[in-house]
């Protein structure tokens, strides 16, 4: 029986054996084939395999919560992957945008608030970072927590040389909760807003105390 309180897998990244490494697309992002093998449990290597990996880069998501005014703010605007939602392609989603060379993604997290909300001073609260996709993706997730008093901050943001079009909106923090976990009609189903709100949900709390301590 294995050690169940050590979580950590068997093998580690010198058990992946990358034999060659093409760029197949090169374009908004890139595609690569990798012709690979690994150690397998039962001992030795496995067969040469090819696999295709999607190469998205890092991103950073920012929930943005009021803890006073008990307010959650959220992106609205079209993403192509959900072209086929029932409810349409225009999604809820935390403030959220690619790490590029050189920044920290506390870096990022400021940026995206100031070109997807206006806010240009928050306290920010790390999360969590996660692989979303990692069978097909290299991409990782790094989430924050913004908290800003958000009465008078819904517009229209977005960089339109990026085809930006982006609506914020400023809802009750329960309305958002409820919609969260909803699964019958998922009006927030993505996996970076889910995430976030359970953790507000855990964390609301604390947050009301650290806001109430630097009163």
């Amino acid at each position: 029986m294995s050690d169940k309180s050590d979580l950590r897998p068997l093998f580690t990244r010198g058990a992946v054996d990358v034999i060659s490494r093409k760029t197949v697309y090169d374009g908004f992002f890139q595609m690569h084939k990798l012709r690979l093998r690994h150690r397998l449990y039962r001992g030795g290597w496995s067969g040469e395999m090819e696999r295709e990996l999607f190469v998205r880069g890092n991103a950073v998501g920012v929930l943005l919560y009021d803890p006073v005014h008990q307010l959650v703010a959220m992106t609205e605007q079209f993403r192509v992957g959900a072209l086929e939602r029932e409810s349409g392609p225009w999604c809820l989603e935390v403030v959220a945008g690619m790490v590029e060379p050189g920044e920290s993604i506390e870096d990022v997290a400021r940026r995206e608030l100031q070109e997807e909300a206006g806010i240009e001073s928050c306290e920010l609260h790390f999360i969590r970072s996660y692989l979303p996709s990692p069978g097909g993706a290299c991409e990782r997730m790094h989430l924050f927590c913004a908290c800003a008093d958000l009465r008078a901050v819904e517009g229209l943001f977005g960089l339109a040389d990026e085809h930006e079009d982006i609506r914020l909106r400023v809802l009750p923090l329960e309305q958002v909760l409820s919609a969260a976990s909803n699964s019958d009609e998922p009006a927030i189903d993505n996996a970076a807003s889910i995430i976030s709100l359970q953790w507000l949900q855990l964390n609301r709390e604390r947050l009301a105390a650290t806001v109430a301590s630097d009163e």
